[in-house]
């Protein structure tokens, strides 16, 4: 049976919630209760929209690439803009979006990647599903401004799309360490010596 629409849109009311909470404090740093609380759903009514905790987390990481993706897609996606532009608008956009605490929900990958990794398979898997998915894109633009002329690389598309994306991971984890942008501005100019541009 289908879920009701009033189900439907609590469990969305939900994951909305959790990736906000969840991106300031961690998955193991938050109970039910308080995302129940946090959307005005009475307690005990959690497993009426997911079967444990686990598969809650999974889906809120699910939640938060399918969102992130389709952000990404649309940065990517500026055809009237060379590739190698579209690329750094979107590097810029995870500069402004994704570092200290602006980023409200925003950075779940960075908060659970280490978190969950070892800790639940099923999120574990979420992640790498997403990931891989961010870095598909990263490849296609890499590609597209090889052959559009506007940036050169050294190797092949696939291995700078994952470096670069591991680069711009590590980047964020230091910027929130050091409490300041700088490893974000390197990020830009390793970014740009990587693409030739």
């Amino acid at each position: 049976m289908p879920p009701k629409r009033a189900d439907q849109g609590t469990r969305v009311a939900l994951l909305d919630s959790a990736e906000k909470i969840f991106a300031g404090k961690g998955y193991a740093g938050v109970g039910i209760n308080e995302l129940l609380t946090s959307v005005g759903v009475p307690k005990g009514s959690f497993y009426h929209y997911f079967s444990s905790k686990d598969a809650f987390g999974e889906a809120v990481v699910e939640y938060y690439f399918e969102h992130y993706l389709r952000e990404m897609d649309q940065l990517l996606g500026d055809t009237q803009r060379p590739w190698a532009d579209r690329l750094m608008a979107y590097w810029d956009n995870w500069r402004d979006t994704q570092s200290l605490d602006e980023c409200q929900g925003r950075c779940l990958a960075v908060k659970l990647g280490a978190e969950v990794a070892d800790m639940s398979e099923p999120m574990r898997l979420a992640l790498k599903s997403g990931t891989t998915q961010v870095i598909d894109r990263v490849e296609k633009a890499i590609a597209g401004g090889v052959e559009d002329g506007s940036l050169s690389i050294r190797g092949e598309a696939r291995a700078t799309a994952e470096s670069l994306y591991e680069l711009w991971l590590g980047a964020s984890v230091m910027a929130k360490v050091n409490r300041h942008l700088q490893p974000m501005d390197n990020a830009v100019l390793v970014t740009r010596q990587l693409l030739g541009i």
